[in-house]
């Protein structure tokens, strides 16, 4: 019998809505794989519910190409997206990756990811006093020797 990834095992534990913390316990990953994975399936599954571009009408008969106008098909009306302050804050989100999935994709730990949490979001929300708090969990990584 073929063994599953880990990321297997996560994907169908979330699909049986186990909660993160048994996850962790079970495979022995870490709460932020648990996370990534379970926005990756949210970012796949809102993929898949895209609406589809226009489709045009197929005439079966012969026509003359030069008096022809093909007619586009009614595309369904798409509600504005509600901006989500608590799971997807814009702040967060400026430049088209969200802050948390650069954090997990480069693997940064707790202070190194406040670091870029607190860069990133410096200019659109706290200002100097973010810099300043990224510069704190800066020199604190720097003391634990968190690399």
């Amino acid at each position: 019998m073929k063994k599953q990834s880990k990321t297997a095992q996560i994907r169908k534990m979330l699909t049986q809505s186990k909660p993160a913390a048994e996850i962790v316990k079970k495979t022995g990953c870490t709460k932020s794989l648990v996370y990534y994975v379970q926005r990756k399936m949210e970012r796949e599954e809102a993929q898949k519910n895209k609406p589809i571009k226009a489709e045009y009408k197929v005439v079966e008969e012969p026509v003359d190409i030069y008096t022809i106008a093909l007619e586009p098909v009614q595309e369904p009306v798409q509600e504005p997206v509600q901006p989500d302050p608590v799971n997807h804050p814009a702040h967060y989100k400026a430049g088209g990756i969200e802050t948390i999935d650069f954090i997990e994709a480069k693997r940064l730990g707790y202070h190194l990811g406040n670091v870029v949490k607190y860069i990133s979001r410096a200019y659109h929300k706290g200002g100097m006093e973010d810099l300043l708090k990224a510069q704190w969990y800066l020199n604190r990584a720097i003391e634990k020797g968190e690399v």
